[in-house]
């Protein structure tokens, strides 16, 4: 069927357009005029058509965010699907997942941490959001197997040979650090690690595991940039760590995860445990500018009751101490761990203002939006269903004003957040959140309304309230298909499942099933993600190509 969504404000910062006019579609694709009559047509006057949403970084599936559940399930909103829906199975969260990113105008979202030895049980998990397309990091680092290779000194094509393994077993979409070796020197004693630390047992440091995975990542040719946790997160002086990490990085493809809990500056760099922390956003929107390899996502904190979810096994075992409510669950089992602690960014803490105030200042600083991706790092910093708000705050300087006038002075004191005029325009936004996203993870037909792209499309009412406008939709088209009408879903579908093609090498294959059948007592096979898990039609599973 061809149809027309006409007269709306077409925002596609990609192809330089921000202007009333049409949006043509055809067979699930964004098509040229056509010259014909169309069969639909889509009334969009007073209101902004831009490409659907591409979320790079939200925590959705795996085994730490089901333990957060059922640590605090009251954090959860039960939406099920109808009854005798095939997604009614999944339980309210896998539906309440997808219909309110749907509601907010987006239509892909990315797990960014799956452990390989995991990745069967995530890629199910994912498989019953709703609605959207998704994907997941393989997640790379920590593990024995490679930790093995690189003490050996086998690194090279062997390092490569697992990684390509690792993420063709998974079904990855991209490889993923986590505190690289962190976990293997947390089980040593270890309570903090930095960049050129030795960690006991393998001799190895930050610098060398993740270097190897960085020349990895180049040969096979993932377009999404190594996904880099970095060491020391949330801590005063953990700015010097980013820095260190990008100088390691040396001019190699990178994308830090949750920059904003790096930007943290000691106020006495002589003493960095004492005083507090102070912004060092101006510091890290320079060194992106100067650096064109690099790319980051903010993971804004945003005010409330939330829950931190993480493989860093060392950073959420000192935030052990912070948890609200007084409880939390560890995991320092193979390969990667890690923990699950509840948190409350208070209103008018001190410390939560100060953290808030720097996740929109990096934004605001940043010379090139589409790569400087809107995240809360999903549920760590807060819910994702705080952008319309971030949107808000980054669109309004008066809006930013009248928040900030609640907050403690600590906000001017240690950021230059009070004192930011810039006012992002809705071409910006769609680079924060469509065309950055989307080119960061190799998605060559999202993410834009040039002909060509899937007809992944948000249509939103133009209001100047714009957390309103961006929390509900008028419309939402999923392949073309309306998914959700003036923010209520129409259409329960299921999405697509996306992963790299990589070719794995047959002795690496043999080598590490070998490995796996000596320590757990199951082969390769059983750790594997088979065809079955996507469903009986290969309509549910999309293959991504690596880059030549």
């Amino acid at each position: 069927m061809l149809s027309v969504i006409r007269g709306g404000r077409v925002v596609d910062p990609t192809a330089s357009r921000d202007s009333v006019g049409d949006v043509w579609i055809e067979d699930g694709r964004v098509i040229d005029p056509p010259g014909r009559e169309p069969d639909a047509v889509i009334d969009a006057a007073g209101c902004v058509v831009m490409a659907g949403g591409v979320e790079v970084h939200s925590h959705i599936a795996g085994g730490n965010v089901i333990t957060s559940r059922l640590l605090l399930p009251d954090l959860y909103v039960s939406e099920a699907a109808p009854d005798g829906h095939p997604f009614a199975h999944a339980g309210g969260a896998a539906a309440w997942i997808g219909s309110t990113y749907a509601r907010m105008g987006y239509t892909t979202a990315v797990e960014p941490a799956m452990p390989p030895t995991h990745a069967l049980g995530t890629q199910l998990e994912l498989a019953d959001i709703p609605l959207l397309d998704r994907g997941a990091l393989t997640v790379m680092g920590n593990d024995d197997q490679l930790l093995q290779l690189l003490r050996e000194r086998q690194g090279g094509n062997a390092v490569r040979d697992l990684v390509a393994l690792s993420v063709a077993q998974s079904r990855g979409l991209g490889v993923k650090c986590i505190n690289a070796g962190g976990a293997s020197a947390f089980k040593d004693g270890a309570l903090r690690l930095s960049l050129d630390d030795e960690i006991p047992c393998y001799g190895l440091s930050t610098r060398q595991i993740m270097g190897s995975l960085l020349d990895a990542v180049e040969e096979i040719g993932v377009p999404h940039p190594l996904h880099v946790h970095c060491n020391n997160l949330g801590l005063p002086g953990a700015d010097d760590s980013f820095m260190a990490t990008l100088d390691a990085a040396e001019g190699r493809r990178i994308h830090f995860a949750h920059a904003q809990f790096y930007a943290y500056g000691a106020v006495d760099p002589a003493n960095p445990g004492t005083g507090g922390f102070r912004s060092a956003a101006e510091r890290i929107a320079q060194a992106i500018t100067d650096n064109p390899n690099a790319t980051l996502d903010i993971g804004q904190v945003v005010f409330g009751q939330t829950v931190t979810v993480s493989l860093d096994i060392l950073r959420q075992f000192a935030g052990r101490k912070g948890a609200k409510p007084k409880k939390w669950v560890l995991n320092a089992g193979d390969a990667e761990g890690g923990g699950v602690v509840p948190f409350l960014y208070r209103p008018r803490g001190p410390t939560s203002s100060l953290q808030w105030a720097i996740g929109l200042e990096i934004m605001l600083l940043s010379t090139d939006p589409e790569r400087t991706i809107l995240t809360t790092d999903h549920p760590n910093g807060g819910p994702f269903t705080q952008y319309p708000r971030i949107i808000h705050l980054l669109m309004d300087k008066s809006e930013r004003d009248r928040e900030i006038a609640t907050l403690p002075s600590v906000v001017g004191e240690r950021s230059s957040l009070p004192g930011l005029e810039r006012e992002y325009t809705l071409s910006e936004i769609a680079q924060l959140t469509r065309s950055g996203p989307a080119k960061l993870l190799g998605l060559a037909d999202r993410g834009h309304l040039r002909a060509g792209a899937r007809a992944d499309v948000a249509v939103y009412r133009d209001d100047a309230n714009r957390t309103a406008m961006f929390t509900a939709a008028k419309l939402v088209l999923k392949d073309g298909v309306p998914i959700v009408e003036d923010g209520e879903v129409v259409e329960w579908r299921a999405g697509r499942t996306l992963s790299l093609t990589v070719e794995s090498d047959k002795a690496m294959a043999k080598r590490a099933d070998t490995y796996l059948t000596e320590r757990f007592g199951e082969g390769l096979d059983s750790f594997a993600v088979p065809d079955a898990a996507f469903g009986e039609g290969r309509e549910n599973f999309e293959a991504v190509p690596c880059r030549v």
